[in-house]
């Protein structure tokens, strides 16, 4: 066959620019690169196809497309077109018969990142793992999801993170867990080039500094605990919002894991609250060692609740715990209380107040129920059990030294001693 003598150099096709209209750079043979308006560069071959209709192939954009790479498919359709095949109507077969086969072993982007839902967040919780299937139905599979992995490109996940620009923080969530699903399918060589298309587009949309939830500081915390006694007192709010208010509190635990305890988790005589790996965010078992005024607030809630699996619910609803939006709501009522402060914000209130009057700060992250980061290597067997009670039952003492007004200073305890 015939050579072709071609034209285009790289630094004509980089200092092509999009016009008003599309338009075409030759390069020979039929080969050229249409230029769209917005400056994507295209590499295309116009042909007479067997049936001498006129057609065109694309074989992708320049500069993933190199030149070479163009000129050398576009050999390969010559050859095609030399043997009677329509260059054209061949790609779309191979494609098709591609996705079939990618369908069946997962080398579509959709099937593969299900699969990754599956085996890579079987830890997570499922309100976590609905999330992100969530994310990947609503912006990432209706543009990706037919595609195969090795088809997805940079441009392709930029225009998933255009659709999301007004909301710069779920552009850059699901920018993330594309990157996720890539790093995985470079692992398992599903994707053999190594390159993962949505790493470089970190900073693509710009991200405001995330805000904290908002804390409150020792005078504040009497106020609130005062506010939940005067819902008490008037009636206003069902008795087991208000007690838990008072065991988030008074436990540092996130809202969903003490709005879901069920009975079973609690042994009120030795005074601990063992919640089970599955209800917590970190998948681990978690004890909360209580303070004396949180065992009596279990004890009033029991005889309301008690009869019933779930802790914290109504005396008609005993089966169904009190919803998260409840609790929220309870908090923008309450009187003297920042708007913006939510349920969250006790964690950071206590952890701030402990360590201000001088608790370890591996201490409180056992509190918290954090990560360890080295924490579990030296603790391992005991995880402080002493230092973390005599911190929650402080921390107790100061909040209803604080709700009473008085002016008494609470003194930290002596560190218990190891036996």
């Amino acid at each position: 066959m015939r050579s072709t003598n071609y034209t285009l150099t790289a630094a004509k096709l980089n200092a092509a620019r999009g016009k008003e209209n599309p338009y075409k750079l030759t390069d020979g043979g039929g080969l050229f690169v249409r230029v769209s308006p917005a400056g994507t560069r295209t590499w295309c071959y116009g042909y007479a196809a067997p049936t001498g209709k006129r057609r065109e192939v694309t074989f992708g954009q320049y500069p993933e497309v190199s030149i070479k790479d163009a000129r050398d498919q576009h050999f390969a359709a010559r050859q095609q077109l030399a043997a009677g095949v329509d260059p054209a109507a061949a790609k779309k077969a191979d494609r098709e018969e591609k996705k079939r086969a990618a369908a069946v072993d997962d080398g579509l982007f959709k099937a593969f990142s299900e699969k990754f839902l599956r085996e890579n967040l079987g830890q997570a919780t499922p309100a976590y793992v609905r999330n992100k299937r969530s994310m990947l139905e609503r912006f990432v599979w209706p543009v990706i999801g037919d595609k195969l992995l090795e088809q997805v490109r940079p441009h392709d996940i930029l225009a998933i993170m255009e659709r999301c620009r007004d909301k710069p923080g779920t552009a850059e969530k699901t920018r993330a867990l594309i990157k996720q699903v890539f790093d995985q399918a470079i692992r398992t060589l599903r994707v053999e080039s190594g390159a993962n298309p949505a790493a470089a587009l970190r900073g693509a949309i710009r991200v405001p500094p995330s805000k904290h939830h908002r804390h409150l500081n020792e005078a504040d915390l009497g106020a609130f605990w005062r506010a939940l006694d005067a819902q008490a007192a008037g009636g206003v709010a069902h008795p087991s919002t208000i007690a838990a208010a008072r065991i988030i509190t008074l436990c540092l635990v996130r809202k969903v894991e003490a709005l879901k305890a069920e009975w079973t988790e609690f042994d009120l005589d030795a005074g601990i609250w063992t919640l089970p790996a599955v209800r917590t965010k970190m998948r681990r078992v978690h004890r909360v060692y209580l303070s004396v005024q949180a065992v009596e607030i279990l004890k009033v809630q029991r005889e309301l609740t008690g009869r019933g699996k779930y802790v914290f619910t109504t005396a008609s609803k005993l089966g169904v715990p009190i919803n998260a939006s409840t609790m929220t709501s309870f908090f923008k009522r309450l009187k003297d209380v920042p708007t913006d402060f939510t349920p969250h914000g006790l964690r950071g209130t206590g952890a701030t107040i402990l360590l201000e009057h001088g608790y370890r700060k591996d201490v409180v992250e056992l509190l918290l129920a954090h990560t360890e980061k080295g924490v579990s290597a030296a603790y391992n067997h005991h995880e402080l059990v002493p230092e973390r009670r005599a911190a929650l039952a402080f921390y107790a003492d100061l909040v209803y030294t604080l709700a009473a007004g008085a002016n008494v200073s609470v003194l930290k305890p002596r560190p218990a001693m190891a036996a």
